[in-house]
């Protein structure tokens, strides 16, 4: 049986492959659909329309090569509803130094399946 960590890890996994692959809309299942987001200039976007909008922007940039989560920790809530994720992102561009820093995401169990309902990115590079 799969556990939730490693069921988020799988769901991130997952998101960092369809960011790769420049498919926004491929994101929308993992996205709750009040989701909040603080980009790691501090700008807050809400609503997972929103969120995929942003991407999709990011996306038209020929420059853009891709962001990357990589989680150091997931912790489960007791009742296994709620976990917190945290760890390290990078961002690529052509030509440009790359940007980093960490990041913190809220995860909710919805109808079985893990969907972030919150992240914080912060610029550290």
């Amino acid at each position: 049986m799969t556990t939730p960590e490693d069921a988020i890890r799988a769901r991130r996994r997952l998101t960092n492959k369809f960011i790769a692959a420049h498919d926004a809309g491929r994101l929308t299942p993992f996205l709750d659909p009040q989701i909040k987001v603080i980009v790691g200039d501090g700008s807050l976007i809400l609503g997972a329309p929103a969120v995929i909008e942003a991407f999709a922007a990011q996306f038209h940039d020929p420059d853009f090569v891709t962001y990357v989560r990589t989680p150091a920790e997931v912790h489960i809530d007791v009742e296994g509803n709620r976990a917190s994720e945290s760890g390290r992102w990078t961002a690529d561009w052509r030509g440009a130094p790359q940007v980093h820093g960490d990041y913190l995401a809220a995860w909710r169990k919805v109808l079985g399946q893990w969907v972030i309902e919150s992240e914080l990115f912060i610029t550290l590079s």
